[in-house]
């Protein structure tokens, strides 16, 4: 349900935008503007552009995120529940975000603020039932990994098919120019890690987090090796299956319904590969999930690895984000150091290691144009709501890239 005003009001919305005129005075140059429920509207700096506006629905919102010691999330949930709107570039409001998040307000400014809108009892702010996550069980159990990836990558194959690439890649491009479009930069990526992990006819390849299959069907038909993919994902399966038989490549190509602790039930392959997986392991598990990988692959075989990693300047937030509420419950990021120290210790030797972080920037960005262009239909599919949380989650992604607040390796390792 939004949550939105139950009856215009003209004193408040004044009040209102008094408030935030005074709360954003020192953002400058401001190229958003601020429309309220009634309409009201605090333009752009005329020098501006207009990037965006941020439209209010409901001002307890806004005392929600003020009074909220976790403002980060505050927002977020604001936005999910229809209080907030951001129309335009919605990736331009993220740095709005920060400079909310970062703000320190005196004891007295902050009471003034709080109070304000405690008094107006014309809003309502329904209470939340149900919306987060909750998971049972130890977390990085099989059973508690199952009900995450369930949670994320089962919402519906329908949903993901509107703004992925044609192969359904659920993971970083790569592109040898920035205006090139998404198909063929995931093509690229393909053919790169191909040539990375040096594919010859007849070995055999096993995908850890397969996803939907791209990688190890372009593998099977272009480079002629028997490709095993696994996942812990129903719907992922059932479409790579689809998928398979579709090529007409089910003699060398496969999918299995697999958690990486059961490796072992492949035996030997000649090389390994994981994208985008490593990320949902956690880190007490690192250890475990590179040793399974060690065993399974046959000495001289190479592992290219790839996954985001945290920044070393950026330490692991002691607050839940939002992306670890409403979009990857239960994922971790260690940082590269951890993840190579762990390989190592595996018994792994580091071949090549890059950052990719730029190409994940634009991978995101066109996710986010897709998802956004395809709006009305995946709102159709998977509801308001969780559009809303991708359409977010997409975007602060594409940010984070930018910034340089998320990394995204790729880590070749070898079986001496």
């Amino acid at each position: 349900m939004a949550e939105r005003a139950s009856k215009p009001d003209k004193r408040s919305a004044a009040e209102t935008l008094a408030l935030i005129q005074s709360v954003l005075r020192d953002i400058h140059p401001r190229d958003f503007a601020v429309e309220l429920w009634d309409g009201s509207c605090w333009e752009p700096e005329k020098t501006q552009f207009r990037r965006f506006t941020w439209k209010i629905n409901n001002p307890e919102a806004l005392r929600r995120v003020f009074d909220s010691p976790n403002r980060q999330l505050a927002l977020g949930e604001a936005y999910v529940r229809e209080a907030f709107d951001i129309i335009g570039d919605i990736e331009a409001v993220f740095p709005l975000a920060d400079y909310l998040i970062g703000k320190e307000w005196g004891t007295f400014e902050k009471l003034r603020i709080v109070g304000m809108f405690r008094e107006f009892q014309a809003f309502k702010w329904e209470r939340e039932t149900g919306s987060r996550v909750r998971f049972s069980g130890v977390s990085h159990s099989k059973e508690r990994d199952q009900e995450a990836i369930r949670y994320h990558y089962d919402v519906s194959n329908d949903f993901y098919e509107l703004w992925l690439d044609h192969n359904m890649l659920y993971s970083c491009a790569y592109f040898k120019d920035p205006l090139q479009d998404l198909d063929t930069a995931q093509i690229q990526k393909m053919d790169r890690i191909c040539k990375q992990l040096c594919l010859k006819q007849g070995e055999r390849l096993i995908d850890i987090g397969c996803g939907w299959g791209g990688l190890i069907i372009h593998a099977a038909r272009t480079y002629g090796v028997h490709a095993t993919g696994i996942t812990i994902s129903e719907a992922q399966v059932d479409l790579t299956q689809k998928r398979i038989c579709a090529a007409g490549i089910s003699a060398r190509c496969e999918v299995r319904r697999l958690d990486y602790r059961d490796l072992k039930k492949l035996g030997a392959c000649d090389k390994l590969v994981s994208i985008g997986m490593v990320e949902h392991v956690g880190e007490f598990h690192l250890q475990e999930y590179f040793q399974h990988a060690f065993r399974e692959l046959r000495p001289g075989g190479t592992f290219l690895n790839s996954g985001i990693a945290r920044p070393a300047n950026r330490p692991s937030s002691k607050q839940l984000t939002f992306t670890d509420v409403y979009v990857f419950p239960d994922g971790e990021l260690p940082t590269i150091a951890t993840l190579v120290s762990t390989a190592k210790a595996a018994g792994f030797e580091v071949r090549a290691l890059e950052n990719l972080r730029d190409h994940y920037y634009y991978t995101t960005r066109r996710w986010l144009q897709r998802l956004e262009a395809k709006a009305e239909e995946a709102r159709r599919i998977i509801g308001e709501k969780r559009y809303r949380i991708w359409r977010l989650y997409l975007a602060g992604s594409a940010y984070y890239f930018r910034k340089g607040w998320l990394d995204l390796y790729q880590t070749l390792l070898s079986k001496a």
